[in-house]
Order: C-alpha cells, then sequence, then structure tokens
C-alpha cells in the first residue's frame, strides 16, 4: 500500500469541508452577474471562505502528493467523493435537507469511487509532452472565454453551467501537477512551464467557482465542476501520462467512472437549492394627505 491512498482519503475529507464553508461564504455576497475578479476579494473578507479556502489549498496539495502514485483517473473522479462529505456536514450542520434522489445519487457516488479504488495500478506518470503543455494553453483561453459568456446565467442552471467550466479549469491543472509532482529538483520546478500553469487555472477555476456557489445550490456546482474535472483528465492520463489499470480490472474501472460520472451528472439535474441570496426589499410606502412617498 503506498502513501498515494492516505493522501487520498485526506483529500476527499478537505475538498469536503471546503466545499460546504465556502458555499456558506458564497451565500453572503451581493450576487455577480459578470466575471469580476472583484468577487475573490469580497469573498475573502469572509473569514468561513479564508477557512475553506485553507481547506480546499490543503486538500489540493494531498491530491498532488496522491497523484504522485496514484493514476488521474482515480484522483480526480475521488475529489467526487468529496461531495458526500459536504452534504453529510449540511445535513448535520445546516439542517440540509436532501431529496431521496439526491441521497440516493450520493449513494451511487461512493459505489463508483470505490470500484476506481479496486481498479487503479498505482504507478508514476510520463514526462509531458509539448501537445500537452500546448492543450494546456489553448484550455485557459477557451476557458476564460466560456465563462465570459455563462457567467450570465442564473440559478441552478448558472450553477451548473459555470461550476462545468470551473471543472475544467480545475482538471487542466490537474494534468500539469501529475507529472510536475513528480519533479526531484526544486529548482526544475519553478523553471517548468507546467508550474505557471497550473497557477493560472488554478485562479480562473477559483473565481468561476465562487460564482457558481452564488447561484444557489452547492451539490449542483460541486457535481457539475466534479464531472467536468474528472473526464477530461482520465482520458489524458490514459492516453498521454502512461496511467494504468490493474490487468483484469478494465471492466471494474469502466463501471465505476460510469457509475461516478453518471451519480455527479444526476445531482447536477435533480439537486435542489439549499440556500438563498436575500433579495433587498423596497422601502416602504407611506400615504398622507393623497400623497405617495418612499421612506
Amino acid at each position: 500500500m503506498t502513501a498515494g491512498w492516505l493522501f487520498l482519503a485526506a483529500m476527499i475529507a478537505m475538498y469536503g469541508v471546503a466545499n460546504l464553508l465556502q458555499a456558506i461564504a458564497a451565500s453572503r455576497v451581493t450576487i455577480h452577474h459578470t466575471l469580476d475578479p472583484s468577487l475573490l476579494l469580497k469573498l475573502a473578507s469572509h473569514k468561513t471562505y479564508v477557512i475553506g479556502l485553507g481547506c480546499q489549498l490543503t486538500g489540493y496539495i494531498l491530491a498532488v502528493f496522491a497523484r504522485r502514485d496514484l493514476p488521474l483517473f482515480l484522483v480526480q473522479a475521488s475529489v467526487a467523493a468529496g461531495l458526500g462529505v459536504t452534504a453529510v456536514l449540511g445535513v448535520l450542520v445546516l439542517k440540509w435537507r436532501l431529496p431521496r434522489a439526491e441521497v440516493a445519487l450520493l449513494g451511487m457516488l461512493i459505489i463508483g469511487v470505490t470500484a476506481l479504488v479496486l481498479s487503479a495500478h498505482p504507478g508514476p506518470p510520463r514526462k509531458a509532452s509539448a501537445t500537452i503543455l500546448a492543450g494546456l494553453v489553448a484550455a485557459l483561453v477557451l476557458v476564460a472565454v466560456a465563462g465570459f459568456f455563462v457567467v450570465r446565467i442564473q440559478g441552478p442552471p448558472g450553477a451548473v453551467a459555470l461550476g462545468g467550466v470551473a471543472g475544467v479549469a480545475f482538471g487542466a491543472a490537474a494534468v500539469a501537477s501529475r507529472p510536475l509532482a513528480n519533479l526531484d529538483d526544486l529548482s526544475g520546478v519553478f523553471s517548468d512551464p507546467l508550474l505557471y500553469l497550473l497557477i493560472a487555472h488554478s485562479i480562473v477555476g477559483q473565481l468561476l467557482f465562487g460564482l457558481a456557489l452564488q447561484r444557489g445550490s452547492t451539490t449542483a456546482a460541486v457535481a457539475s465542476m466534479d464531472a467536468a474535472f474528472a473526464v477530461p483528465p482520465a482520458a489524458v492520463g490514459l492516453l498521454l501520462l502512461g496511467d494504468r489499470i490493474e490487468p483484469g480490472r478494465e471492466w471494474l474501472a469502466a463501471v465505476g467512472f460510469t457509475v461516478t460520472l453518471a451519480s455527479v451528472v444526476g445531482l447536477t439535474r435533480y439537486a435542489e437549492p439549499q440556500y438563498h441570496h436575500r433579495a433587498r426589499e423596497p422601502a416602504p410606502v407611506l400615504v398622507s394627505s393623497g400623497r405617495r412617498r418612499r421612506v
């Protein structure tokens, strides 16, 4: 048993707590309808968000260490398991009421991730090729353009759209981190363009995720993000980075990935809002001597 498994378990817990805390903070900030970076500054003024961001950063670091040994298809899909932690904490701490469909889908999520754990073959990745670097640059441009348009969508559909675009950004960062985490020379890390692509994708993804959480449904935003976060990196890992599946368990990996993906996609459909932003009430109208005036 490699240390990667321990990092994986701790990562799931950290991401679950981070999702909950950031969702609480996002619900307390005025909704943004544009791709405005100032949202991150407003969120940072809330202690809850800062703690949640710290948990997310810790989870991210744990994920990087997990990717040293474990394939991307496992680590990426396992991040979705953090949604289960978020849901449980939401029910226990914030008294969320989850519909039966959502509870069933969360159960499917656990089954899918378990199948992936049983099918993954630990091992180091190949070095990143020029094709991967070019793809990461192109993905950064596409994410920024897509975010500019989908930020205008409101409600749960907006949470799904923004969460999905954020997931693409975080997934690209994950692809960059897999070969980067296996560099032994620290100076080589700082001179590697993968590091700066990782940082750029992470910042853009964080902004988009904050906007997604403002749309009212934490589970919809996180599930959509996890779906987009899992699929592209898994494909890149298997095709270009040398990720492997245990011999004879290819069917289990396929079933696990399909069930995991189906559950997170289902959560984007059946998830209900857990909180609402408070709308500013209009000033009362006083009627006096046949004239009306606002106070």
